[in-house]
């Protein structure tokens, strides 16, 4: 999708301007330098606590790499071209591309946001062994519809329509739809800088 090459492009783009190489982002982020060059490459974007990391590591917020435009006033996005914008579909780590989500931003015109809305749909995954990530911050979920199963730390939570969970991301989590069905959630990402 257009939206996973803009991202690995500016990634690109900020580390060579920082004059880092890759070894050198690895280094710093704690992510592996085959999965930077994965994404600067446009094969595939992972979840969002990698890109955290690397956005630390570059010195720039997270929204850096999804942003188009540079609204500085609020920024309105209607119903009717959310599904007309370019979707971004993160994987779950570096060599398995388990794409079960799918993210609409809602604050891509926004510059210098700190908060990351987006509406997200949830495909079956038909996987039960799901990847925990972990990334600095805070995430809100609520879920518009279906069931939604949150794994955060040792415990397991379902939601269904009309829930919302509130958590700190640092703590290793993974969400999916249950049951291996379809659900949309409304997430929200808030990394500090």
């Amino acid at each position: 999708m257009e939206s996973n090459k803009i991202i690995g492009g500016k990634i690109k783009s900020i580390r060579e301007s920082r004059n880092l190489t890759i070894d050198e982002v690895a280094d710093r982020s704690g992510v592996d330098r085959v999965q930077i060059e994965r994404i600067e490459g446009n094969i595939e974007i992972p979840s969002l606590a990698p890109l955290i990391k690397i956005a630390r590591t570059l010195g720039v917020r997270l929204g850096t790499f999804l942003d188009d435009q540079t609204e500085l006033g609020p920024v309105i996005s209607r119903a009717k071209n959310c599904k007309e914008q370019n979707a971004i579909r993160f994987t779950n780590d570096s060599t398995v591309a388990r794409k079960h989500m799918e993210y609409h931003s809602l604050s891509q015109d926004k510059a210098g946001r700190h908060m990351e809305p987006f509406l997200i749909d949830i495909d079956p995954s038909g996987e039960n062994d799901f990847m925990l990530s972990s990334h600095e911050g805070e995430e809100f979920i609520y879920v518009l519809e279906g069931i939604v199963e949150v794994v955060y730390g040792k415990k397991k939570y379902n939601l269904e329509t009309g829930d919302s969970i509130y958590y700190d991301s640092i703590v290793a989590h993974h969400v999916h739809a249950y049951n291996n069905a379809s659900a949309k959630i409304l997430g929200v990402v808030y990394a500090p800088f």
